[in-house]
């Protein structure tokens, strides 16, 4: 009997989720390209680009190869589902279950039989018999269960090098010089063309020229380029933010981990195969292997988890509109904000420092709110996902949980990116400098981010250290005053 095996976009291999479970002789693939998902909301083109791509590439693939294979344009999801149950009356609707609780509700309602997801390498179920476990919710435990049930790099029950993680060694910040290499670049086919030319208009950014694979070929390329020019000097500068390069040394993998053109098993089963030829540092392979399968599984673990409301709180009660240097980096002199929100204007893409020492930092110390940063966050960056940007952005990011995922917020003023950056040298302001006019607006908010939460965080005794910088600060009142005026300069665009 005819099946009809729905592909969303970001399940896209031909050995996992429904294709799995998938008859060539019988079955029909479909796939949807839902014009409110496209035109809903302000997205990158890049994003569009990449998904649209990546999606059109795959369903080509599929049928060279023999599959029966429609592509539809369609209103909605459902719509396009629907169009083809017209095709196939009676046709049992089968999808491995969706990433998200917006799309597992509306196929669940429109009665789609959901196959297990196996994008990730920890189930729902094993996940939440960890969860359950803990009293609280701290990620380097779940790693360390990982590494040991996976057995990865591990000797018995202890972790090979007798270290668990090595993050000591991967704080340095960006050497003055230093060979930080080119990421390769793709050239655009007949599908990329033709998906560019029906980007909306719309949509924000650039799509200058191919960063992005879109498709398996090239994603495996993009891990290999990884491997041989990027892998060894990963872990050291992981943190570090150099004016000189977008991409530094990291892997650049997430989009095609999150859309499936590359799954867990195989970069990880790689990364190991690399390590062993023996000139890959053990901070460069541990730091890697650990944001695969530990963060990334924690995140969509604690995503389901922690349930659909999540997303909706706002413990600190940050109620502020999204400031407009997050749309234009040419609403504000802050050099480090004007480089990132420019490399991500280009490409869609900036890695996890600047992400949440830079940007998510200012939401928090701004008092954005963390709904409106949410979903900025979710159209702006070509790996973003809901599973991904929901837990990063409330629970770490803006702190919006009361401490359910991170014990403290992620706050720092203008030192940290002093120290990990070289934005600040050719700046304004001054990292050093909490008044005045030269003063860096994160180092006057991030004081007066404190002393707006006092009664709160004096409670934290993860806090303590901040709370007693706090209390032997010299000139509170004009930094008051001084983050009234950079608040109103950032709402207006000038500072």
């Amino acid at each position: 009997m005819t099946r009809i095996i729905y592909i969303p976009f970001d399940q896209l291999n031909v050995e996992h989720g429904a294709m799995k479970v998938a008859n060539k002789t019988s079955d029909q693939i479909v796939f949807v390209e839902s014009q409110r998902m496209i035109t809903g909301r302000r997205w990158h083109k890049q994003r569009l680009f990449f998904l649209m791509s990546s999606a059109r590439h795959f369903a080509a693939e599929l049928k060279s190869d023999g599959w029966q294979v429609t592509y539809l344009v369609s209103p909605t999801t459902v719509d396009g589902l629907r169009q083809m149950q017209n095709t196939f009356p009676d046709s049992e609707v089968v999808c491995a279950t969706p990433n998200s609780f917006r799309l597992k509700k509306q196929l669940e309602e429109f009665g789609v039989t959901f196959v297990e997801n196996d994008f990730f390498l920890t189930s729902s179920t094993l996940f939440d018999l960890w969860a359950e476990k803990q009293s609280s919710f701290t990620m380097e435990n779940f790693y360390r269960a990982q590494r040991k049930r996976l057995a990865i790099l591990m000797d018995g029950n202890e972790p090979r090098g007798g270290t668990w993680n090595y993050d000591a060694d991967n704080r340095l910040p960006p050497p003055k010089e230093h060979e930080w290499g080119q990421p390769l670049k793709w050239n655009f086919d007949e599908i990329d063309e033709q998906v560019f030319s029906q980007i909306p208009d719309t949509a924000w950014g650039e799509v200058n020229e191919k960063t992005w694979a879109t498709t398996r070929r090239e994603a495996l390329a993009a891990l290999d380029h990884f491997l041989v020019h990027h892998f060894k000097e990963f872990g050291p500068y992981e943190d570090a933010m150099p004016l000189g390069s977008w991409n530094a040394h990291h892997s650049l993998l997430s989009p095609y981990l999150n859309n499936g053109l590359l799954h867990a098993s195989e970069v990880v089963k790689a990364a190991l195969v690399r390590f062993e030829v023996g000139d890959i540092p053990m901070s460069s392979c541990e730091g890697f292997i650990r944001q695969i399968i530990g963060w990334r599984e924690y995140i969509n673990g604690m995503y389901w988890y922690l349930g659909e409301d999540y997303r909706n709180n706002n413990h600190l009660n940050a109620e502020r509109a999204l400031l407009p240097l997050f749309h234009d980096p040419e609403k504000t002199q802050m050099n480090c904000v004007k480089s990132i929100v420019s490399d991500i204007y280009e490409r869609g893409w900036t890695h996890h420092i600047p992400r949440l020492m830079v940007l998510s930092n200012l939401a928090l110390l701004t008092g954005v709110s963390p709904q409106e940063f949410l979903d900025w966050m979710r159209e702006v960056f070509i790996d973003a996902a809901d599973w991904v940007m929901v837990p990063n952005v409330i629970g770490m990011a803006t702190h919006a949980d009361d401490g359910v995922l991170m014990t403290k917020p992620y706050a720092a003023g203008g030192a940290y990116i002093s120290k990990m950056s070289q934005y600040c040298k050719t700046c304004v302001y001054d990292p050093k400098q909490r008044t005045g006019p030269q003063a860096c607006p994160f180092t006057t908010l991030y004081w007066d981010f404190l002393d707006r939460h006092v009664e709160t965080f004096s409670k934290n005794h993860r806090m303590f250290q901040q709370m007693g910088g706090l209390r032997k600060l010299n000139n509170l009142p004009d930094v008051r005053v001084q983050a009234q005026s950079v608040l109103q300069g950032l709402v207006s665009g000038t500072v």
